[in-house]
């Protein structure tokens, strides 16, 4: 295997993966503006478990469509 190859994919994998954290980024500040309760209070002063477990669920099934996506 070539070094100026294995600099290539390294470079590819890291672009596809700066690309992917901005899309989750983004989809996180869609989510923020559509809920039409405050994520924060939810967290810090109700405590709601239940929501971070469906917001982390939510966050794990984009992250998986990104990835599938980027990878062909």
């Amino acid at each position: 295997m070539n070094v100026s190859h294995l600099l290539d994919q390294l470079l590819v994998a890291t672009v596809f993966s700066l690309l992917g954290l901005v899309i989750l980024g983004l989809v996180w500040l869609v989510l923020v503006k559509v809920l039409p309760f405050s994520l924060r209070k939810e967290f810090e002063d109700d405590q709601n478990t239940a929501l971070g477990v469906v917001l982390g669920c939510l966050i794990l099934g984009i992250s998986i469509i990104i990835a599938a996506a980027i990878h062909g």
